[in-house]
């Protein structure tokens, strides 16, 4: 058996790959390159406030899911019984809201600026498919108040979803289902779609305006590399200096 060559550190031989996991490496930068996946500099148009609200929408989750954690891990007695324990219950509910807010606003502002332009269907699907999910987190959540509020709730919803045939598999009754739901299957469910969405918009990059007129390529910096002259930053530029460039050389 011959041994196979191992090419230098830091160039992989992915023209080589006889593996599945080379081939999957291989297929994963191409489709997002490192430069890509955390780049340096942004077009300039996401300096709008249009582009904040979807970061808004998970830095909310970010905190949902930390003080989520802390009130499983300590459970219902300690939320209702401790001032901090109450405190860190409020910030739950406070956060869901505002992530709600925040995710509503993201939604529509990419519905008028037309977000599944430039084969951006996927991330447009798996932004109102995160949306929906965290809709059922949010109701299983309202289930696990432990009060007489959810209790009224999870009897009223089990008649709904009794009356549609599904209630002998999402028992909104039982609080240890409901547990299960909210703090294990739910929570993962969002954060894979929320991660395969960034992921997107990492591959396809920001939509761009719709007077942008493909865009993408206006950086918000654009300074030239060592030994080449600075060129334009939007393509519409490099256009019409094309343009303006053809009667100069025609009076020539």
């Amino acid at each position: 058996m011959s041994a196979q060559t191992k090419p230098a550190q830091g160039l992989p031989a992915d023209d080589d790959a006889h593996t599945w996991t080379g081939k999957a490496r291989r297929w994963m930068l191409g489709k997002l390159p490192p430069d890509k996946l955390l780049p340096e500099d942004q077009p300039s148009y996401v300096m709008s406030w249009a582009y904040v609200f979807g970061m808004g929408a998970i830095a909310s989750l970010l905190w949902i899911i930390v003080s989520g954690a802390v009130l499983g891990l300590n459970g219902p007695q300690w939320y209702h019984v401790s001032s901090l324990g109450s405190f860190v219950n409020s910030t739950h509910l406070w956060s869901v809201e505002l992530f709600f807010i925040f995710m509503v606003v993201h939604l529509w502002l990419k519905f008028w600026m037309a977000a599944w332009r430039g084969g951006r269907v996927l991330t447009w699907v798996t932004g109102m498919l995160s949306f929906v999910v965290s809709i059922v987190a949010a109701f299983t959540g309202y289930l696990l108040q432990t009060n007489f509020d959810s209790q009224w709730i999870a009897f009223e919803a089990k008649d709904a979803l009794n009356s549609v045939g599904v209630g002998a598999w999402f028992n909104v009754a039982n609080v240890g289902q409901i547990f299960v739901w909210h703090i294990t299957l739910l929570p993962l469910a969002v954060g894979a779609v929320v991660v395969l969405h960034v992921l997107l918009v990492r591959v396809h990059g920001v939509v761009p305006p719709l007077e942008a007129a493909e865009g993408d390529a206006q950086l918000l910096d654009a300074s030239p590399a060592p030994g080449h002259p600075p060129g334009p930053s939007h393509p519409l530029e490099s256009a019409n200096s094309q343009d303006s460039a053809e009667p100069r050389d025609a009076a020539r």
